[in-house]
């Protein structure tokens, strides 16, 4: 698989139904079940608790507050069949323990499969790499709808 995600395959990764742009839970835990939910009610998780037994897991390893107001916790799981994306934004921040202190204020979760090695590493840099740009931070911020937000990962990964 090549490290370029296609217009498809953001499609695929992250549906509206896969988007929240409602606050989230202030804690990084709560948080974190709260975008799996995302993945639960849109029927792309087959067991909840395992998921996040595996999400929870990766936390405790190293932080996923990437810096720069960005949170990506993310896991390889048998939990899922197919890669998904989930993604919900916070006006105040949540302490993910990024290296710069500053808390996340847009939050991805990348969940795939145990077997998608090499697809949960594609995922994870392309989205990193959109990321640091300063003018797709902001469009997501200022996003009004789900829509805006998968047209800007769009034009930003694909």
């Amino acid at each position: 698989m090549s490290d370029a995600i296609s217009q498809t395959d953001i499609d695929e990764l992250i549906p509206a139904s896969h988007i929240s742009l409602s606050e989230p839970p202030a804690e990084k835990e709560a948080c974190i079940e709260h975008l799996l939910d995302l993945l639960v009610d849109a029927d792309r998780v087959e067991d909840r608790q395992k998921a996040l037994d595996a999400l929870l897991a990766r936390e405790a390893e190293t932080t996923t507050g990437v810096g720069m107001g960005i949170g990506i916790p993310h896991a390889k799981t048998d939990a899922v069949s197919r890669p998904s994306l989930a993604f919900v934004r916070s006006e105040d921040g949540i302490d993910f323990g990024s290296m710069d202190d500053e808390p996340a204020t847009l939050i991805f979760m990348i969940l795939v499969p145990e077997s998608g090695g090499e697809e949960h590493l594609s995922i994870l840099s392309s989205l990193s790499r959109a990321l640091m740009h300063d003018e797709v931070r902001e469009r997501l911020h200022e996003a009004d709808d789900e829509q805006a937000v998968q047209d800007t990962l769009r034009e930003a990964i694909a």
